[in-house]
């Protein structure tokens, strides 16, 4: 009888410590093989593209290109892989970007040892596995998105509506306040919310948006 290929893993996360922990679980479980890890978004792409593993380990917040910007290129070198984020983090703007960037699954660091081999069994076969509040808020925004689809803006307010206006106008934060008689401070509070509702990465992302669901007009 054949043997079975073990599952293979590769480690993003830019704490030590962490990807020895992680090592360690996978090394004494049965049918895995950690390929590899890496410390940042930039050697994990790299890593991805010449080890093409079944799965990689995501964390979500580190220096140079984060957890997004790397799914979203591991899933352009090595569409196979899995990518399941493993973090710290369960806001709005940490979810829905890396859902839409390829992650499969999103678990929390304090997912219970065994859960995570679970998690990462499950993935090679498809399937996708959710922390309990990140479940309870992809079903919330999708019971809240349906009847508003007809207007992607519905979330915010009309003040954010007119900071959106402005950023896709090319004015930064500073010309923003100026222009609206409010602090810098105010503006960027102001565009942290607008990104968060709508579940994008940056000021540059809202720009794109604003004008492609035309909340610009091309005067």
């Amino acid at each position: 009888m054949a043997k079975m290929r073990p599952i293979t893993i590769l480690i993003v996360d830019d704490h030590a410590i962490v990807r020895q922990g992680l090592r360690a679980l996978f090394t004494i479980q049965p049918g895995f093989q950690v390929v590899g890890d890496a410390d940042s978004g930039e050697n994990a792409v790299s890593m991805v593209a010449e080890l093409l593993p079944d799965i990689v380990l995501m964390d979500l917040v580190m220096p140079g290109i984060d957890g997004v910007e790397a799914t979203r290129r591991v899933k352009q070198v090595s569409p196979r892989s899995q990518v399941i984020v493993l973090t710290s983090f369960h806001e709005d703007q940490h979810i829905f970007p890396a859902l839409q960037a390829g992650a499969l699954s999103y678990v929390l660091k304090d997912i219970d040892p065994a859960q995570l081999v679970e998690t990462v069994r499950r993935a090679v076969q498809g399937e996708s596995m959710m922390h309990p509040r990140v479940a309870a808020r992809v079903v919330q925004e999708i019971r809240v998105t349906k009847p508003a689809a007809a207007n992607p803006f519905a979330e915010l307010s009309d003040r954010e509506l007119e900071v959106l206006r402005l950023i896709a106008g090319g004015l930064t934060n500073a010309e923003i306040a100026e222009q609206l008689i409010i602090s810098e401070k105010t503006v960027k509070g102001h565009v942290s919310n607008i990104l968060s509702k709508l579940h994008l990465q940056d000021r540059t992302k809202a720009a794109v948006f604003a004008w492609e669901k035309k909340l610009m007009s091309p005067e």
